[in-house]
């Protein structure tokens, strides 16, 4: 069964640039170590109608959502609020959030050496991080504790790599194991000099219409540092079903009498 995967990166601080964005390359690599690929990606400014937009296409979409950043509970932190604005619900204090909160703030407490004050203001607004819309699961966070918390396919980690990565890896293991396509997809590719894309066209939209379930590919460089100007062009699918596309894709650039260079398989 195949699923298409998003991400939703929340954040002023990476549409700003003062902060790069480190999730989408790493999600990208977390789902192709798994034989997945993400779909989509989404930015989002600190600006609830946006957020709450943005997660409500998420939610409606049907598709395996990862949203970072914007959990926590200072003011510029929305992404709470905006997830049970998107979907129709209350905010509750999660039970399980509660007590591994709770059990954040004691173990910092001993860490500092201070008695632990359950009662203290800070740490009773500690717990608006656990508080998640009505019917949310809690993600754990192996690094701090503080949980992050999945509604339906749609799952929001912190915006801190440290704790996102391992929470998204969890996510994957736990609940996607039977989407993996490990080995099952194959990416055949060759270099060609000289040709041009509107050239070749008719070529790929052949092998797409000939073998289904084969996706054809074209990259195309002016300035690449070791081939120059090429197209790199190739085909990606199914391991039993790609031999015969390449072999197309081989036989009708031969017939264009095209210049060939180095042969890729990924």
């Amino acid at each position: 069964m195949s699923r298409s995967f998003g991400l939703i990166v929340v954040g002023d601080e990476i549409l700003s640039g003062k902060r790069l964005d480190k999730h989408m390359p790493k999600v990208i690599e977390l789902l192709a170590a798994r034989g997945l690929q993400l779909a989509w990606t989404e930015y989002v400014g600190d600006v609830p109608a946006r957020i709450t937009g943005a997660l409500a296409r998420a939610f409606a979409s049907g598709d395996i959502v990862f949203s970072t950043g914007g959990i926590g509970a200072t003011p510029d932190d929305h992404t709470r609020q905006c997830a049970a604005a998107a979907l129709g619900v209350p905010l509750a204090l999660h039970p399980e959030a509660e007590v591994l909160i709770r059990e954040r703030m004691q173990d910092t407490a001993r860490e500092q050496g201070v008695p632990y004050e359950p009662d203290r203001p800070d740490n009773v607004h500690r717990l608006n991080m656990g508080v998640f819309p009505l019917g949310a699961k809690i993600i754990r966070n192996p690094y701090n504790k503080i949980p992050g918390f999945s509604v339906g396919d749609v799952h929001f980690v912190p915006g801190f790599p440290v704790m996102a990565w391992p929470m998204i890896e969890s996510v994957l293991d736990e609940r996607y194991a039977n989407l993996f396509e490990l080995g099952r997809s194959v990416e055949k590719s060759v270099v060609v000099f000289g040709s041009m894309e509107a050239t070749l066209t008719p070529l790929m939209e052949a092998i797409e219409r000939e073998h289904p379930g084969i996706k054809v590919f074209s990259l195309p460089s002016v300035d690449h540092p070791q081939h120059g100007r090429h197209i790199e062009l190739g085909v990606k699918g199914d391991a039993d079903k790609i031999d015969a596309a390449y072999a197309q894709l081989l036989q009708g650039l031969h017939s264009f009498d095209a210049r060939l260079g180095p042969e890729l398989v990924r």
